[in-house]
């Protein structure tokens, strides 16, 4: 299997465009899988669909989530595409697996004036504290995945229609938007902190965000940033990157933005993905409502 699994993850990273995260949980999962087999003394090539059922029941029995058992499973079903598609393998076993009905999880978001603070928190008489809060901008004024952020170059950035094209899942190609708090934060860095790290490590650089050696930032790299100016802020929270582009989309839709446009700037493929972020709207709704209805003032 090593081979094969090698290759595939090599397939998704470099022409299916997942990010290393993604990559990375779908190699544990297949290795996890690997070791069940060889416990069982099965080659990977020769699984059935009763061979699925019994390692479910296995994944089941260690008490794990719906939602980490429908993760590996995705896992699965991908590589073993692969390797149907590749003809290894006649067909694909894990093709009629259902998918467990997945648990939904309320999106975790910022309020505004958590927002608030961490914009103020970056130095920006410094130019990582101009590169950090240009971070906390374009992930919260765009609503970008952090995996598609650092793979944005300057060369992808309208200035004058204040759009960024950014290449997604499965090499999506889309375009976002965001506005002029953003744009003074794209300037500002590229017309001063960029310079100015660019030039003291003597090297070029295409991409707009930038480790402090001038290089092309990782995502890991951003996550670093986020924590230290949490920290920094002392907000008693943990904050992802991702929680900036959850923040996003519940404040659209809670300022009456339409859903299917919340969906286009996301770049979902589905609306179900979406509409997860309407049960935080519809709880601020209710909470509005049980404030406001003079109905309810009533002692």
């Amino acid at each position: 299997m090593k081979d094969d699994l090698k290759r595939f993850l090599d397939y998704i990273l470099k022409q299916k465009n997942y990010s290393p995260n993604t990559a990375k949980n779908y190699e544990i999962d297949i290795l996890e899988f690997n070791d069940y087999l060889n416990k069982e003394g099965i080659n990977y090539l020769d699984i059935d669909y009763d061979f699925i059922k019994g390692y479910l029941m296995e994944l089941y029995n260690r008490k794990l989530s719906r939602n980490s058992v429908a993760r590996k499973l995705s896992s699965l079903r991908s590589f073993y595409k692969y390797l149907f598609n590749n003809d290894l393998i006649k067909q694909n076993p894990f093709r009629y697996v259902a998918t467990p009905k997945k648990e939904k999880r309320l999106p975790k978001y910022l309020g505004v004036e958590d927002l608030e603070t961490l914009f103020n928190t970056p130095d920006l008489n410094t130019p990582l504290g101009q590169r950090d809060r240009l971070i906390l901008e374009v992930l919260y004024a765009s609503g970008i995945r952090v995996s598609e952020l650092v793979n944005v170059k300057i060369s992808d950035i309208d200035f004058s229609k204040r759009e960024i094209k950014v290449l997604g899942k499965g090499n999506k190609e889309r375009i976002a938007e965001f506005g002029d708090y953003c744009l003074d934060a794209i300037n500002m860095f590229i017309e001063d902190g960029r310079k100015k790290i660019l030039n003291k490590h003597h090297i070029n650089c295409d991409y707009l965000i930038v480790n402090e050696h001038g290089m092309k930032i990782t995502t890991r790299g951003v996550e670093k940033i986020i924590d230290n100016i949490v920290k920094k802020a002392a907000l008693k929270k943990h904050v992802s990157p991702h929680m900036l582009r959850h923040s996003f989309a519940t404040h659209l839709l809670n300022e009456g933005c339409d859903i299917l446009t919340v969906q286009e700037l996301l770049g979902h493929e589905s609306l179900e993905t979406t509409q997860v972020y309407t049960h935080v709207s519809n709880e601020r709704l209710r909470a509005v409502y049980l404030k406001c209805h003079p109905l309810n003032k009533r002692k």
